[in-house]
């Protein structure tokens, strides 16, 4: 009887505590409170020698925008800081079971953690909970947009490979009184942030690397690093920007098929050096002015560039020499016609005015004898002039000179720059996939 009378007694506690279990219970047990200073206020230890041990845990959940012109890379990250509290501590059997509690943030103190990159505060509000267990153990999570500096290796743009690191540390607290240690591995950190990822703008997530730089003297600091490395995606660069100057050098190629005569060649080639200015200007948008190598698409474009404008000045030479040439068949050609007309109207005007041997003919011959006189004179003028037409053709086989000239520097310009051009991009685009 007194067996039973002591069970039904238990049941009913354990009743009672089920129904009247609470989490105030909890936190009126620990004396837990926004007044209470000692939770507050200093570094939760029973003793000021014992430093208090901090693990961090960081996923990596979106690349938001990498703005290579500002040096800036802006990630959402997820972060996970866990402490223990020496001051709390419950026995969970005697609250019904009840094992961890959430309560506002600002009741306990918390490590000062920041990040040396960061260059503007977060604009989003931190968790307003954080949660502990009845071991003491205490766990924030906290999301974050971080604006942060980082340093762009910008030489092999649009194929290039960047590295940002999130350097974390306590602000004012050295290695006596905080131990910063990373929860997860690279490879753990990597995983995990491939299975949250929700955007990577225009980058591709390769890893995440944890680097923890314990401190060898007591003065100094725990730092541990997030290396996150990733890879753009070239293809809009190349078909946006790459191809068009490779179109715009094939146009350049093409333009040697137009005659030089007119200046419909010239017109055309500038027009293409202009288009190839325009993207320049682009580009210079694109990339940061303080990189210290010249990147490869920068030289790119100044090599194509420089061989347009090349072939621009060897476009101008041989139209002047051209041009020359065919001056000077023209003023040749005009001196002879002047000659051999001022020789034939002399002739007529001798053979016209003459009156004496007028009279003379008029005395020896009459009739057809007079005719056959004059036909006589055309034919010899005639001749004078056929042989000066003769003559002309002969000089103008000299006079043109210039124009084989220029014909032969064309050819032989059109194959050195065929040449110059297959062996430049060949060392640029092998320059672009070397490691």
């Amino acid at each position: 009887m007194l067996v039973s009378f002591l069970f039904l007694l238990l049941i009913s506690d354990e009743v009672h505590c089920e129904q009247n279990c609470s989490y105030q219970d909890v936190l009126n047990y620990l004396n837990l409170s926004g007044n209470n200073e000692l939770y507050s206020m200093t570094r939760p230890v029973k003793n000021y020698k014992n430093p208090t041990q901090v693990s961090l845990e960081v996923l990596l959940y979106a690349i938001l925008d990498v703005v290579e012109k500002d040096q800036k890379f802006i990630p959402y990250v997820w972060t996970v800081t866990r402490w223990n509290n020496e001051h709390i501590s419950w026995d969970p059997n005697q609250f019904c079971g009840i094992d961890n509690v959430s309560l506002p943030s600002e009741i306990l103190w918390k490590p000062d953690l920041t990040i040396e990159e960061m260059t503007e505060k977060d604009k989003a509000p931190p968790s307003p909970y954080l949660t502990i267990n009845n071991k003491g153990d205490v766990e924030v999570q906290n999301d974050q947009v971080l604006v942060s500096t980082c340093m762009m290796h910008t030489y092999k743009f649009p194929f290039d490979i960047q590295s940002c690191n999130l350097t974390f540390k306590s602000i004012i607290h050295t290695a006596r009184e905080i131990r910063l240690q990373p929860s997860d591995n690279s490879s753990e950190a990597t995983e995990w942030s491939r299975e949250v990822m929700r955007t990577q703008y225009e980058w591709l997530f390769i890893n995440m690397t944890v680097t923890a730089n314990n401190a060898s003297e007591l003065s100094d600091q725990d730092i541990i690093i997030y290396t996150i490395t990733m890879e753009r995606r070239s293809l809009l660069y190349i078909v946006n920007f790459l191809l068009p100057v490779l179109f715009f050098l094939c146009l350049d190629l093409a333009s040697f098929m137009i005659s030089d005569y007119g200046g419909e060649k010239l017109s055309f080639k500038v027009t293409v050096l202009l288009a190839i200015t325009v993207l320049q200007l682009i580009l210079n948008e694109i990339l940061p002015s303080s990189s210290n190598q010249v990147p490869l698409i920068a030289t790119y474009c100044i090599v194509v560039f420089a061989l347009m404008m090349l072939s621009l000045l060897e476009t101008i030479f041989v139209m002047y020499l051209r041009e020359k040439g065919s001056r000077e068949t023209q003023r040749d050609t005009h001196d002879w016609t002047q000659g051999s007309f001022n020789h034939n109207v002399s002739s007529s005007e001798t053979g016209e005015v003459a009156p004496g041997a007028e009279e003379d003919r008029h005395n020896k011959r009459t009739g057809n004898c007079y005719t056959l006189e004059r036909l006589s004179d055309e034919l010899r003028a005639m001749e004078k002039l056929l042989t000066l037409f003769l003559k002309s053709k002969k000089e103008d086989k000299t006079s043109g000179y210039w124009t084989r000239v220029a014909k032969r520097v064309d050819k032989f310009f059109f194959l050195f720059y065929v040449i110059l051009v297959l062996l430049l991009l060949i060392l640029i685009f092998s320059e672009w996939k070397s490691d």
